[in-house]
């Protein structure tokens, strides 16, 4: 079980660079990508640019507290079959928050943040309190 929680995390590792690939078409379409100033031009893209810069930077923060949880469960030994069940609700709402952001979807990408913010906590609690 715990090599399938590490697979989470690796996917996990994974969605930064997804979320990426629609930035990069986004700031391809407003002029060509600038290579030497991204950041610069990341900050001016806007509609779906801007929402695809906000998707690819949440998702590092989603990495640092999902990790967190990860390491927490496997460092104290408590992996189990839920924590496993989580790790893949974590998972798949993340997917499903990439693609609420990139479809403007706000209120539905607010839920399945919470559901994957609440799945992270509860690995990580479960651990602590197991």
């Amino acid at each position: 079980m715990i090599t399938t929680l590490l697979l989470t995390l690796f996917i996990a590792m994974l969605l930064p660079y997804l979320a990426k690939a629609p930035l990069a078409a986004a700031m391809k379409k407003s002029g060509g990508y600038d290579n030497h100033n991204p950041r610069a031009q990341q900050a001016a893209l806007q509609g779906f640019g801007q929402r695809a810069n906000a998707a690819h930077y949440n998702s590092f923060e989603a990495l640092l507290i999902y990790a967190c949880a990860v390491f927490t469960a496997v460092g104290l030994n408590a992996v189990d079959s839920i924590t496993v069940i989580l790790a893949w609700l974590f998972i798949a709402s993340r997917i499903a928050y990439l693609l609420c952001y990139w479809l403007d979807l706000a209120t539905i990408r607010s839920l399945v943040w919470a559901i994957g913010m609440l799945a992270t906590l509860s690995i990580a609690g479960r651990a602590l309190l197991g």
